[in-house]
């Protein structure tokens, strides 16, 4: 039987997949990507497919998955905190529950997010005022280029707002970085409540002020509860979840860019010139695209929340890509602010 990257992504959408490879050991998945990058042949290597939109026709290359789920605790005491290593296979969610349940501060706004954990540092992965670059110490990568192992902390990695220095590399190789995470190692302090809340929403559900904390366990189910509203925690039933999450990256702009009445957000610019962040789902909302806006496709913004592109059921990549597209010139014609996709994009461009 034909496996399709439909059957593979979370918007379920994608033609055939030449050959599908799943690595039960790292030695599977390093041994698979050294063969086809050896063979010049086109490689995927795949987490949970909620961050991809692969396109109709048939990828005629190979697609990696890492089927390995371990968290390996190196220590945990009161003084030095929890150290802890994550193969890149292991689901996001089990990770986040771990640390509620060990009392790991620091990821439980980061639940409800679907994928893998390898994934996670590619994107910088962060919501509800939390990232992912604040609790990880180290990334460990297989080096395509010069075919060994890698380890790189985390000042080494260039973490910024949903980028890193893995995510910028997504192109000179095709759609897979340069480095492909093995394992991601986290340290986070020993806690009971949760990090400060930074999150005017989270806060006000919360019923805190801003800089507050709560119970870890608390803020979680919160976030969750948060994210289900928005259609961001996947149901099997619910087509508001068949998509990639946020489509498109907050805008990170020059002053007079922000349109008037726009939410906007500091950006350390590390001494460059002043940027600031505002609200992709404001722009699209205000350039007059509504929940549930359509071109007639099953393609359509979701019914929950602005900034998800979703499939009614039954759409096609060129759908999707096609709603993509619209979205983006509406808001550019509008604001002169040009949208940034953030799925990664196989066989596709926007």
């Amino acid at each position: 039987m034909t496996t399709r990257f439909a059957d593979l992504t979370t918007l379920r959408v994608g033609g055939p997949v030449g050959t599908l490879v799943d690595a039960e050991s790292e030695a599977d998945l390093i041994d698979a990507i050294r063969s086809a990058d050896a063979s010049g042949t086109p490689l995927l290597v795949l987490g949970g497919g909620s961050n991809l939109l692969a396109a109709d026709a048939a990828f005629e290359g190979v697609v990696v998955r890492d089927r390995r789920a371990r968290i390996d605790i190196a220590s945990q005491d009161g003084c030095g905190g929890a150290a802890f290593t994550v193969t890149a296979g292991t689901p996001w969610e089990e990770v986040v529950e771990a640390a509620v349940t060990h009392g790991w501060s620091g990821l439980e706004a980061l639940t409800g997010i679907p994928g893998s954990t390898g994934a996670t540092p590619v994107q910088n992965v962060g919501a509800y005022g939390q990232e992912v670059a604040e609790t990880i110490a180290a990334v460990r990568c297989w080096d395509r280029v010069e075919g060994r192992v890698r380890t790189f902390a985390t000042g080494e990695l260039g973490f910024g707002y949903r980028t890193s220095l893995l995510k910028r590399t997504i192109g000179d190789l095709g759609p897979t970085p340069r480095y492909v995470v093995l394992s991601v190692s986290f340290h986070t302090r020993l806690a009971t409540l949760s990090g400060p809340v930074r999150y005017a929403e989270l806060a006000r559900t919360l019923g805190v002020e801003l800089g507050q904390r709560v119970a870890m366990a608390e803020a979680r189910q919160a976030v969750l509860g948060l994210r289900r509203a928005k259609g961001m925690v996947l149901e099997a039933t619910d087509h508001d979840t068949w998509s990639a999450g946020s489509f498109f990256t907050n805008p990170i702009v020059a002053p007079d860019l922000v349109p008037a009445g726009a939410p906007t957000y500091p950006v350390d610019t590390h001494g460059g010139p002043e940027r600031i962040k505002t609200s992709a789902a404001w722009l699209i909302s205000g350039a007059g695209l509504g929940r549930g806006f359509t071109l007639g496709t099953p393609a359509a913004l979701s019914s929950k929340h602005v900034l998800a592109l979703t499939n009614r059921g039954g759409a096609s990549a060129a759908d999707i890509l096609g709603l993509a597209r619209h979205v983006r010139e509406v808001v550019r014609r509008a604001y002169g602010i040009t949208l940034v996709p953030e799925p990664v994009l196989v066989g596709l461009t926007l």
